[in-house]
């Protein structure tokens, strides 16, 4: 497996976006449940695709800044054949990576209560329970984590 670094409009990227979205529309009975602003190529610092050794598309993931000191994991995805393989876990070390090489002292996310694989996933990761925060501070669903790197 590999990690590609990839511009926001990348087919593959756009691609495992989509099957994201659908699936969280699918948990949520809702076509659109993020609750703030949207990710897109203005916002976005760094979005990685994870391909197989055929060059295949396995799963994605970025990280928006928040401030100086700290970003947001956003559209993280692995195609559900594909889990269990290591994608998620390479996804994720590659974006704490590039944030470490920021200088980002800290990563931050949302997941939803509909969503134990994630949360088990990030816990496992060492990512820890915080407030919500931002956009989904309002929210009743949002569950967020922070690491320190």
């Amino acid at each position: 497996m590999r990690i590609d670094h990839v511009r926001w409009d990348d087919p593959d990227a756009e691609s495992l976006r989509a099957l994201q979205r659908a699936e969280i529309a699918g948990r949520y009975g809702t076509p659109d449940s993020e609750p703030g602003t949207a990710p897109s190529a203005g916002d976005i610092a760094l979005f990685v695709v994870a391909r197989d050794a055929d060059g295949a598309a396995l799963g994605c993931g970025g990280l928006r800044r928040l401030d100086e000191d700290c970003g947001e994991v956003k559209r993280m995805y692995v195609r559900p054949e594909r889990r269990g393989s290591g994608a998620a876990s390479l996804i994720l070390a590659e974006l704490e990576d590039w944030a470490r090489g920021q200088g980002w002292k800290a990563l931050r996310l949302e997941t939803g209560d509909r969503q134990p694989d994630a949360v088990r996933f990030y816990t496992r990761s060492g990512y820890t329970p915080i407030p919500p925060f931002g956009a989904y501070a309002d929210e009743p669903s949002s569950l967020c984590f922070e690491r320190v790197l």
